[in-house]
C-alpha cells in the first residue's frame, strides 16, 4: 500500500475506478483528506450486460453531494478475444432465458441498438441530468471483430437517437484509434463538432503528471495508466485503477 500525491495542481484531474463500490464512509475519508488525490470516480451502472452487479445502484447524489466528479460506464458486451459467432433467434432467447447476459456471440449492431437505448435507461434511471455522456466499455481486443464495430457503432446511434445523453467510449490503446475513426462521422452527422469523448487504457508510460493525450492519440481526454493496485488515502486502503483526465467531471453535460 503506498500514498498518491495530489497531481490536480499540474492541469490534470485524478481519477479513479473501481468494480464494487466502496461505501460512502470510505468515498467521504478519500475526498475529505487533506490534499485529497481523487477528484472523481467511475460509476458503473448497475444492470449492464457484463456488469450486473448493484452496488452502484442510488449512489449518485450521494457522490455529487460529497463533491465527486463522475465518469458514468455502461459495460456493454465483449468480445473477449473470441471472434463471435452469429446466433439464431433461437439461439439468443435461449442464451437471455438462462441468465448469459454477457456473451461475445451477443455482439451486433441489433444489439448495438438495444443495449444504446438501455445505457441512456440505466443513466437516467440513477438520476443524471440530461447531457450526461455515457461512457460506452469497450475492452481491448487485439483485432477488432465486425460484429464489434457494428455493435460500438449502433450503440452510439442509439445513444444519440435515445436524445438524452452523450455517447463516450473507454477503450484500449490498441483500439482507440479505429473506434474513434467508426464513431466520429455520427458524431459530425448529428451536429457535433467537438470531437468524442476518449477515455484510453495503456499502462505503457503513464505518469500522473502527464497529459491524457500522451497516451499517443491526440482525442484522448483521460487516460487509465495503472490498473489493479492498492492504494491508501486517510489510512483508508482500497483496490482501484488509476486515471487522469482534462476533466474535474469526465461525464458532466457538455454544452
Amino acid at each position: 500500500k503506498a500514498p498518491l500525491a495530489d497531481e490536480a495542481e499540474r492541469g490534470t484531474y485524478l481519477g479513479f475506478d473501481t468494480f464494487a463500490y466502496p461505501g460512502d464512509a470510505k468515498m467521504r475519508a478519500w475526498k475529505n483528506a487533506p490534499k485529497a488525490p481523487f477528484k472523481w470516480v467511475g460509476f458503473y451502472l448497475p444492470g449492464a450486460p457484463c456488469h450486473r452487479g448493484k452496488t452502484w445502484d442510488g449512489k449518485r447524489q450521494t457522490l455529487v453531494d460529497m463533491g465527486w466528479g463522475i465518469a458514468v460506464v455502461y459495460v456493454g458486451q465483449q468480445t473477449w478475444g473470441r471472434k463471435p459467432r452469429p446466433l439464431t433467434p433461437a439461439q439468443v432467447a435461449r442464451l437471455e432465458r438462462t441468465g448469459q447476459a454477457c456473451n461475445a456471440n451477443l455482439l451486433s449492431a441489433e444489439r448495438g441498438t438495444r443495449d444504446g437505448k438501455e445505457a441512456a435507461d440505466l443513466t437516467r434511471a440513477q438520476g443524471f441530468p440530461k447531457g450526461t455522456v455515457i461512457f460506452l466499455d469497450i475492452e481491448r481486443s487485439e483485432n477488432m471483430p465486425q460484429a464489434m464495430r457494428d455493435y460500438y457503432k449502433a450503440w452510439t446511434q442509439a445513444v444519440f437517437a435515445d436524445g438524452r445523453f452523450q455517447p463516450g467510449y473507454y477503450v484500449h490503446k490498441h483500439n482507440a484509434r479505429m473506434v474513434y475513426d467508426d464513431v466520429r462521422p455520427t458524431f459530425v452527422a448529428h451536429g457535433v463538432q467537438t470531437a468524442p469523448r476518449f477515455w484510453v487504457a495503456s499502462a505503457r508510460d503513464f505518469s500522473p503528471e502527464k497529459e491524457p493525450e500522451e497516451v499517443g492519440h491526440e482525442f484522448a481526454g483521460a487516460w487509465q495508466g495503472v490498473i489493479d493496485v492498492v492504494r491508501e488515502v486517510a489510512d483508508v486502503a482500497l483496490p482501484i485503477d488509476i486515471n487522469v483526465s482534462n476533466w474535474r467531471s469526465p461525464s458532466d453535460v457538455i454544452d
